[in-house]
């Protein structure tokens, strides 16, 4: 891992991910952590451009459509309890999962738009979950 590595790692530890943990908090009115394997983007500098956009932002548009009463909010609060994100290489392994309170997301960030879930998809997972 580089030193941009390094520095984009330390700036969405310390900036990226708890502004948007507090946004969630906006949204559904209650903090839902982030969990990063960092180790599967330590060497993709590509990949760490791609994280925010990619999934934070559009886990943040899934859920402002699903909170938009408050049995939806309810239910987010209750039910999502962690989100934990992992990069892959390729569109062939990635995933999304909602088990046990736990969304995961397992994205191909490099690739860009080409390698993420639609806020719809992630929508659609968690209501259906939820």
């Amino acid at each position: 891992m580089g030193l941009n590595e390094r520095r984009k790692i330390k700036e969405m530890q310390e900036v990226t991910l708890p502004g948007r943990v507090k946004e969630i908090e906006e949204i559904c009115g209650a903090p839902i952590p982030y969990q990063v394997d960092w180790e599967s983007m330590a060497d993709d500098g590509q990949a760490l451009n791609f994280v925010d956009n990619i999934s934070c932002h559009r886990l943040n548009m899934a859920l402002r459509m699903i909170c938009q009463d408050d049995m939806g909010k309810q239910a987010v609060r209750e039910g999502l309890k962690e989100v934990k994100l992992k990069n892959v290489k390729d569109r062939e392994s990635m995933a999304i999962t909602f088990n046990g309170g736990v969304l995961e997301m397992h994205c191909a960030y490099a690739l860009g738009a080409g390698g993420m879930f639609s806020d719809g998809e992630i929508r659609q997972l968690l209501e259906q979950r939820l």
